[in-house]
């Protein structure tokens, strides 16, 4: 794990925007970031401790520290620690890992 000292709990997954959003022009319209619905590009920061099945089993994470991923827009918790702004998702809400 990295030097993040946030650390999830459970099946949740810290992670940080790998891009600053941009304005897109769309026919002479702009479109802010929040306006746009697509999965956004992420880096994993930190895992959580492990979302645990029916019998106590530590299930594991299919990501690792430092995966690049894509999740939901919405639906995460955004934090801010210092300068920098993470969002903690449900491991569920990762819709893919990108390489």
């Amino acid at each position: 794990m990295s030097d993040c000292v946030i650390k999830p709990l459970g099946g949740r997954v810290l992670v940080e925007a790998c891009e600053a959003p941009q304005d897109q022009q769309v026919g002479g319209i702009f479109l802010p970031e929040t306006a746009k619905e697509k999965p956004q590009e992420s880096r994993v920061v930190a895992l959580g401790t492990g979302k645990k099945d029916d019998n106590g089993n530590v299930i594991p994470f299919d990501v690792k520290v430092d995966d690049i991923v894509l999740t939901a827009r919405f639906g995460a918790t955004e934090v801010k620690y210092g300068s920098k702004e993470y969002k903690i998702v449900d491991q569920e809400d990762i819709i893919a890992v990108i390489g």
